[in-house]
């Protein structure tokens, strides 16, 4: 009988869950970059084998503050866990527990489904204090592994845990999908991944994009795409613009090169920059944004 679940990726930010989930399915879905708290939304990857399929939820990083946007992302963080029949809990290795991880071990315990444990980023040497807290979790959850999602260590024993705990089904996607994020959403988000590396030391999380317009010209096989990196404040503006435009000018092609990879077409993006005042405490905007 064929195996089929949906299963949370959860963890404290940059834990590696968003490689994780890339390295899993073998594509990238997820976008990322050295900075906390890159993913925002729940983003899932499809993983098909004869054995079954394994929908993986990648969820924003479980961050204890009372900010309005990050009270957003941990509702999604405990919607995702009421709606999946599994969790993977990644821990970062190289970085001791602290008061983040005991809440969100203390949310996890309290979990009626199969939790298991990856001790991420095992290639590099880990920080003092995790021996004990992992064992003493793993014990009272499904088992555990040690794995590195960035070099392929542990993967496959870990998809083999995975398949063997997860429930009886038949799939819940076609064979050839490998995500089911809408095209917008995956423009937005690569658009969104290269203004964080190149504004990383600025306002990495002061902005959002917005896709405004998709128009396909069948005659020329053109794919124009309109969009907008939207910030907190109209001085940020020149930060994303950069001298004589070369900011944007980079985000632009670097973008539209990684939006050609997903798209039969002739790709054209126009890429402009707007300021949203104080748009982080816009429950609305917030609701659209983090979903």
């Amino acid at each position: 009988m064929s195996k089929s679940a949906f299963v949370a990726i959860v963890g404290r930010p940059s834990a590696g869950k968003s490689t994780l989930l890339n390295t899993l399915c073998g594509e990238k879905i997820s976008i990322v970059t050295p900075l906390p708290q890159t993913t925002r939304n729940k983003v899932r990857g499809i993983l098909t084998e004869s054995r079954g399929q394994l929908v993986f939820v990648d969820t924003p990083g479980f961050h204890d503050s009372q900010r309005k946007f990050n009270l957003h992302m941990r509702d999604l963080v405990s919607g995702a866990l009421e709606e999946t029949d599994m969790v993977l809990y990644v821990i970062d290795a190289t970085r001791s527990p602290g008061q983040e991880e005991q809440a969100l071990a203390q949310l996890l315990t309290q979990e009626d489904h199969p939790v298991i444990t990856v001790l991420n980023k095992s290639d590099a040497p880990p920080a003092p204090g995790w021996e004990d807290f992992f064992a003493t979790f793993r014990d009272s959850n499904a088992p555990g592994l040690s794995i590195s999602a960035a070099t392929g260590q542990g993967i496959e024993a870990l998809k083999d845990l995975l398949f063997e705990s997860a429930p009886e089904g038949d799939p819940m996607y076609p064979e050839e999908y490998y995500t089911d994020q809408d095209p917008s959403f995956r423009i937005s988000e690569i658009i969104r991944e290269q203004a964080m590396l190149r504004n990383r030391d600025e306002i990495p999380h002061s902005l959002y994009v917005e896709v405004a317009d998709l128009e396909e010209d069948p005659d020329t096989n053109l794919l124009w795409i309109r969009a907008f990196i939207v910030v907190e404040r109209e001085s940020q503006k020149g930060i994303v613009v950069g001298k004589g435009g070369t900011q944007i000018k980079a985000i632009r092609q670097t973008a539209q090169k990684e939006i050609a990879r997903l798209f039969p077409q002739k790709i054209h993006l126009d890429l402009r920059v707007k300021a949203s005042p104080k748009w982080r405490n816009k429950d609305a905007l917030l609701r659209r944004l983090i979903r």
